[in-house]
């Protein structure tokens, strides 16, 4: 045990990153049918068991205080919640535009879903990615940015997210597109991370209604080929975004240094 917790410490990011893998694949062991293809809360585990074991008690209170940090300015709620059902209403949108069949009425008309639908995703875990963020923004992100400028930490994070979603995209419950579309979200999930103040709950907040609007409403309007070419449309539509907040901001998202490793405070004010 202590050779292991020695290992642990001195290789912190790898012992997170093979947690969060293990943590999370596990299901198809079950052999049960309908469960989904990984275990969405497994990168917040893999964070609590290495940070119990490098920080002690520190590190987890640091990180349950992030995910409990709701105190942050309205506006940062109002991309949380609306950015993603803006940008999956024009990727649909332009799918139809290049030829996609248009969604019904009804289908239109189910739109409430999405409100009854993001909650559920929010607060259960294993149900959506909203779970995996504690883990991805929680902890990973800090470890990244302690040796890289905010910029290209965000390499190396997209890497292991990709390859985190690999059931999900062998299984065909995610498009393959998703690979690129997770560009565009790294750029804007790591900007809402660090820019509300290091808020967690903030970006599991954007992630559930990703899977509300986008997973459980917007696509599965598409099928088939049109399926795939509205995961397109998602991409083009989060990488503008990704790239406008990047252009926006470009002397930030290359600071290097103490300014990246430690940002104690909120970088904007928080109501």
């Amino acid at each position: 045990m202590n050779t292991l917790s020695s290992f642990i410490k001195q290789h912190r990011l790898v012992s997170f990153i093979v947690l969060a893998y293990a943590l999370s694949w596990w299901v198809p062991l079950l052999n049960v049918e309908g469960l989904p293809p990984v275990a969405a809360f497994g990168p917040f585990l893999a964070a609590l068991i290495v940070l119990g074991l490098t920080e002690g008690r520190s590190g987890v209170k640091t990180l349950l205080g992030r995910m409990m940090r709701w105190q942050v300015g309205l506006q940062w709620y109002l991309i949380a919640l609306g950015l993603p059902i803006l940008l999956g209403g024009l990727a649909s949108y332009l799918a139809v535009l290049l030829g996609a069949p248009a969604p019904s009425a009804e289908q239109l008309g189910g739109w409430p879903a999405i409100f009854f639908t993001f909650p559920i995703v929010l607060l259960v875990p294993g149900l959506g990615g909203a779970w995996e963020e504690p883990g991805w923004r929680g902890y990973a992100v800090h470890r990244l940015e302690a040796r890289w400028s905010r910029l290209w930490a965000m390499l190396p994070l997209w890497l292991i997210i990709v390859v985190w979603h690999l059931p999900l995209f062998l299984t065909g419950e995610v498009e393959w597109a998703d690979v690129f579309n997770m560009v565009g979200g790294v750029i804007v999930y790591n900007w809402l991370y660090h820019r509300s103040g290091q808020s967690v709950l903030l970006v599991m907040i954007i992630h559930a209604m990703n899977n509300a609007a986008s997973g459980q409403f917007f696509s599965p309007m598409f099928t088939g080929v049109y399926s795939a070419q509205q995961a397109w449309m998602r991409v083009l539509v989060w990488g503008l975004v990704g790239l406008i907040v990047l252009v926006a901001d470009w002397r930030w998202w290359t600071e290097t240094g103490q300014d990246v490793a430690e940002e104690p405070k909120p970088v904007l004010k928080t109501g």
